[in-house]
């Protein structure tokens, strides 16, 4: 591992603490370093962005430098997993400030696709004389941020298909709802409900179930509900969620609205859990993997599995 690479990381660990309360800006971290000559280096502050509407994580970080720190920073490099941003937004643009501090060297993850952005930070840097390095760790800080990404690029929410199912696959006990989850499956469920804006059933699982939506068993904010109706088209309602700033969406309902959604091409990300122990002898059938669904990772949990897809 390079010691750019090593930085990056530190960037990418320090940004996902902004999980929660960064949105709906993207996950930031920077870390400033005075590099050595024969390896390694020292890190004279870091940072992340914490809340939206406040400090940005350069800024964050170069206000945790000592003041004893300060003159070294002409000769410190700079990480920070996304491009700093150019304009005036809530907060005045990372950029300017990154040009005054004086530092040395920028090293950035991944442009900002944001287009009030879109490289122009990058370029403000250059224009000031700085070393910019671009695309360390690119994947993983895309990745970071796929929701903000997938909200700017394809103007549509970053969208996860989740259902459980038994071991012989079925979503349901003869039509029943069926308790497939277990405490720590549970747990994890409403974690990621609280990291996304909004979740979404299907009229029948609304009516049927009555779900809460909620995230009783973990912290955090509940998200948006949203109910599938047959009036409502789903590019219509994935447009409708769009205007109103929602980045993630969820969809927890039956095997209709999945299919529903897998057919439009409406997915980035499918998570499914298998209750390895539990079958039943008949039931909804879960839904089928869209071709092109390729294991991005897979976890145990005491007889459960939780198997996360990606487009491959």
């Amino acid at each position: 591992m390079s010691e750019d690479e090593k930085y990056m990381r530190r960037c990418l660990q320090l940004a996902a603490n902004g999980i929660q309360g960064a949105r709906p800006n993207p996950m930031v971290g920077a870390v400033i370093v005075l590099l050595e000559e024969n390896g390694g280096g020292r890190i004279l502050g870091e940072g992340y962005h914490v809340r939206c509407g406040e400090a940005h994580a350069e800024v964050n970080a170069f206000a945790s430098v000592k003041s004893a720190d300060e003159a070294l920073l002409k000769d410190a490099t700079l990480y920070v997993s996304l491009e700093p941003c150019s304009h005036y937004g809530k907060t005045p643009p990372c950029a300017d400030l990154v040009v005054r501090k004086g530092v040395r060297r920028v090293v950035v993850g991944t442009v900002d696709p944001f287009a009030e952005v879109q490289g122009r930070g990058i370029r403000k840097l250059q224009d000031a004389g700085i070393d910019v390095t671009v695309g360390v760790l690119e994947e993983e800080c895309r990745w970071l941020n796929r929701r903000f990404f997938t909200y700017h690029s394809k103007h549509r929410p970053y969208i996860i298909l989740k259902w459980a199912q038994t071991a012989n696959g079925f979503i349901d006990d003869h039509g029943h709802a069926l308790p497939i989850s277990n405490e720590q499956t549970l747990m994890l469920s409403h974690q990621l409900r609280a990291e996304e804006d909004a979740i979404l059933v299907g009229h029948t699982t609304n009516m049927r179930e009555h779900p809460q939506l909620t995230v009783r068993h973990w912290y955090g904010p509940d998200p948006k509900r949203v109910v599938l109706t047959r009036q409502r088209p789903l590019p219509q309602l994935v447009d409708d969620l769009y205007q109103h700033g929602i980045q993630s969406l969820i969809v927890e309902g039956g095997r209709q609205t999945h299919e529903s959604f897998i057919t439009a091409g409406l997915w980035d990300e499918i998570r499914v859990e298998t209750n390895l122990a539990l079958t039943v002898g008949d039931g909804t059938r879960a839904p089928q993997l869209p071709a092109g669904a390729t294991v991005y990772d897979s976890h145990c949990y005491f007889g459960h599995t939780i198997v996360r897809y990606v487009r491959a």
